[in-house]
């Protein structure tokens, strides 16, 4: 029982100890670097950038999930709605200010149909 405890405190000081020294080694960078961070956020091109990631990606995912057994049509239309929601949230479509609700309901969708994909696959790790 001794031992047990004593192997728990040690692994905790060590795992504290690494945590301090990333947030101590960290923080000077991540502060120096946020205003950099911010502009770039902001910029119209970074939005644009990310979506011509995204789109064909997960594009790509559900294809090659549909490819090996198909794709319900409630899930592919899930698929689509937030692809069109990233789109349009890049595009600033149709208006500037519905860019962010656009783009954060498109992702939630998109990611959503993703984790159905995942969970109606079989995963023989588990036994699933």
């Amino acid at each position: 029982m001794r031992s047990s405890l004593t192997s728990m405190l040690d692994a905790s000081a060590i795992g504290l100890s690494t945590l301090c020294l990333i947030h101590c080694l960290l923080l000077p960078v991540a502060a120096t670097l946020l205003p950099v961070l911010a502009a770039a956020g902001e910029a119209e091109w970074v939005h644009g950038l990310f979506v011509a990631f995204a789109l064909p990606l997960a594009g790509l995912a559900l294809w090659r999930a549909h490819r090996q057994r198909p794709l319900p049509a409630l899930l592919m239309g899930l698929a689509l709605a937030g692809a069109a929601g990233l789109a349009a949230g890049a595009l600033g479509w149709p208006d500037d200010a519905l860019e962010t609700p656009l783009t954060v309901v498109g992702s939630g969708l998109l990611a959503s149909a993703h984790v159905w994909n995942w969970r109606r696959r079989p995963h023989p790790a588990c036994g699933c």
